[in-house]
């Protein structure tokens, strides 16, 4: 063999060798970054775990920037583009389904500053052209691995309207319940089992994946404003609204910062009704740990027995509730009162529900006491 040859042979084995070299570098790199993109700490470090209303809403930059993803470890990249697995309860389908939370992202959120809710993106929903739909459906995420409910999000029309009262939902403990009492609050109770979809527009009752902790505040103030005015659109127009509600739980807590609520009605392409807000979870002159539910306030003191109700007269502007009955619940206003109240007669039967539990009981279901018969 000549010594040209030799040198071709020698240099033929330094150019495999370093093709083998830059492939094998390549394949190392592809899998260490996924490996970086698959860990568990991509947003724990970046958490903070603030334990008061006041400290959780003071800075933006403490907020996750995921929405509705079900636990740190099932983030695919640190970005605010989140997608959740949510299973369909629909009376009209059943499917499991993979949606898109949103681009939503929590530094759009301001600090709270008295308001119970706050338009976020000039209260224009992030609902994409796939979403918009006329069939109506809901979805209801499963419970996390800490029991946290997620993304709920639903076509909701006349149809899935519920045509009788709502059932007990005592039974249900979402994560973070606590059953305690403050002065200054309506009805004292600091927490109310919150429906992330109400129950007057899909007649979900003891449904735990639908159901989070949520204090008295958010719930009147906040979340049922919102809930009123869809509702009231879609009797009037018989047309269909996407709906969405998201709960933004901060890292490993149990209870969640607030709740994401997006509304865009089907038929008039959001003319008739459009929103996107963010209803905060906080309660004026309390101090809330979000991260196991635990709460300071004003004492809460038991000045007097309950009063009995007594058994009212029948009349025909006010027919005698069932004999059982401790109260009247008036379904569209979610106040209950004697039976006895004036304002009995003037409510319609649709809206009327008679209830033989006790005052406490008429509040834990997200009922509050008239304010003229002081039930």
């Amino acid at each position: 063999m000549t010594k040209k040859h030799i040198r071709q042979n020698i240099l033929s084995l330094i150019l495999s060798a370093l093709i083998c070299l830059s492939a094998t570098g390549c394949s190392l790199f592809d899998s260490s970054s996924s490996d970086s993109r698959s860990s568990s700490s991509l947003y724990d470090s970046s958490v903070s775990d603030s334990s008061s209303s006041d400290e959780i809403f003071s800075s933006t930059d403490s907020l996750s920037s995921e929405v509705g993803t079900r636990s740190s470890s099932e983030a695919s990249s640190q970005t605010t583009t989140t997608t959740s697995q949510v299973t369909t309860t629909s009376k009209a389908t059943t499917t499991t389904t993979t949606r898109a939370s949103s681009k939503f992202n929590t530094s759009l959120i301001p600090a709270y500053s008295g308001s119970a809710y706050v338009a976020v993106n000039g209260n224009n929903p992030f609902f994409s052209s796939a979403d918009m739909t006329t069939s109506a459906y809901e979805n209801y995420s499963p419970l996390d691995s800490l029991g946290r409910c997620g993304v709920a999000m639903s076509c909701i029309g006349r149809e899935l309207m519920p045509t009788e009262p709502r059932g007990s939902i005592g039974m249900v403990k979402p994560s973070g319940w606590h059953l305690v009492k403050y002065q200054g609050i309506e009805g004292n109770y600091l927490y109310n089992r919150c429906h992330l979809i109400g129950y007057q527009l899909t007649g979900e009752n003891a449904n735990e994946r639908n159901l989070v902790t949520g204090t008295r505040y958010m719930n009147v103030q906040g979340m049922e404003p919102i809930e009123n005015r869809t509702a009231n659109y879609i009797k009037s127009t018989g047309n269909h609204v996407i709906y969405r509600s998201t709960p933004i739980f901060i890292g490993s807590n149990l209870v969640c910062s607030g709740v994401l609520m997006e509304g865009k009605s089907v038929e008039d392409n959001g003319a008739g009704l459009t929103f996107c807000v963010f209803a905060y979870n906080v309660q004026p002159g309390v101090t809330i740990n979000y991260a196991d539910g635990s709460s300071s306030g004003p004492e809460f003191i038991e000045t007097q027995a309950t009063p009995k109700a007594t058994a009212p007269k029948a009349t025909n502007n006010n027919p005698a509730p069932q004999p059982s009955s401790s109260y009247v619940l008036n379904k569209n206003t979610h106040k209950f009162h004697y039976a006895s109240c004036s304002s009995v007669s003037k409510m319609a039967e649709k809206n009327k529900a008679y209830f033989n539990g006790t005052r406490d009981q008429a509040i834990a279901q997200g009922y509050s006491p008239c304010k003229q018969c002081n039930p």
